[in-house]
């Protein structure tokens, strides 16, 4: 018999891929065909650290690193430096987990600001040492800032719509590791 957790795991696993294939698929959908103009959030990115702060289990690093190099690929981005960016992010909030579900939201968004600015700053002088031809910094910074200011959205929507909430520490204590 399947374990009700783990069933649980594997099923918001299976939403969180189709989630980012929704959103991949609107992503290039050609909507806006005129150059120029602000750049959108990224809401994957935002879906993913709203998830990793919340219920680490969803989205473990293997599925992270799959999703974010899959989209690198379909975005025609240098296929592994975001995805090893957003993997180093993601940890590092993965890590901060534990503390995250006694600090207030306005501390949780700071630290996710912070880490989205080192994310953009790193792909930034990555890309810039490697003389790969990078995104304009303006847009870059305007797409982490539309990116900050999605995030409280993306964390209600994920908790009033599929219910991914920060664990209580009674339920923190009883699931241990698998949370």
């Amino acid at each position: 018999m399947v374990d009700p957790i783990s069933a649980r795991q594997f099923w918001y696993r299976c939403l969180f891929v189709a989630l980012v294939f929704v959103l991949v698929f609107i992503r290039l959908l050609p909507i806006d065909t005129v150059p120029g103009g602000f750049p959108g959030p990224d809401l994957i990115l935002a879906l993913t650290m709203a998830w990793v702060l919340r219920r680490p289990a969803f989205v473990p690093a293997p599925l992270i690193v799959a999703v974010f190099l899959t989209c690198d690929l379909l975005f025609q981005e240098p296929p592994g430096l975001w995805a090893m960016l957003v993997l180093l992010g993601t940890e590092f909030l993965r890590a901060k987990q534990a503390l995250s579900r006694q600090m207030p939201f306005l501390v949780e968004w700071a630290i996710v600001v912070g880490v989205l600015a080192a994310m953009v700053a790193a792909n930034q002088i990555i890309l810039s040492v490697l003389l790969v031809n990078t995104p304009p910094l303006g847009m870059a910074v305007a797409r982490a800032i539309f990116t900050a200011l999605i995030y409280p959205i993306v964390v209600g929507a994920s908790y009033l719509v599929f219910d991914i909430r920060k664990a209580s520490p009674e339920e923190a204590a009883a699931l241990g590791a698998r949370l």
